[in-house]
């Protein structure tokens, strides 16, 4: 039996161009997300996800659900909640005294700071700053290892010797005579 190429990429198109809100996740109106700048939630103000690059996240009141943090720290107010987890690259978390976070909480390259009271009753996961910020680089040392090894052969390569009177390389002087 032969198959028709035109039938493989009817099927493909029509799986790309299938609705992508039947895939995702609903989000609520009160979500945050910002790069660049901190996001602050305000005292008595409940919001769902929170999530931020780049920034810090100041809170005053609740977050009901998840919190992500790349390149910033979280300020959890005294006596204030975030329901859902916490994930942190290259910042701190700052529990303040009585504060809870109900999920789990992953620090890459940062630290937990906690208040009197305060606890994080999800699984913990935190790689301090050296270790972990080596890790969380490591795919750009990677690539400029990389780049430098091509850049290094293509030189080598370009690159031609002078030749020497002597040969190849430098000769010692001769011996003095006697």
């Amino acid at each position: 039996m032969r198959r028709q190429p035109g039938r493989l990429l009817l099927a493909a198109v029509l799986v790309l161009l299938l609705p992508s809100s039947a895939f995702a996740r609903h989000t609520s109106s009160n979500d945050r997300a910002s790069f660049g700048s901190d996001i602050t939630v305000a005292e008595g103000e409940t919001v769902g996800d929170v999530a931020c690059a780049f920034c810090s996240v100041h809170i005053h009141g609740d977050v009901s659900g998840d919190v992500a943090v790349a390149f910033g720290s979280v300020t959890l107010d005294p006596g204030r909640t975030i329901s859902g987890d916490t994930a942190i690259a290259a910042g701190d978390l700052n529990l303040g005294e009585g504060s809870t976070v109900h999920g789990d909480l992953a620090i890459m390259g940062g630290e937990a700071h906690f208040g009197d009271g305060s606890a994080v009753q999800g699984a913990q996961s935190i790689m301090p700053r050296p270790l972990g910020m080596l890790i969380l680089l490591s795919p750009l040392l990677i690539l400029a290892g990389i780049i430098w090894l091509i850049v290094y052969f293509v030189r080598r390569n370009r690159y031609h010797f002078p030749a020497y009177p002597q040969g190849r390389g430098i000769q010692p002087p001769p011996p003095p005579h006697r």
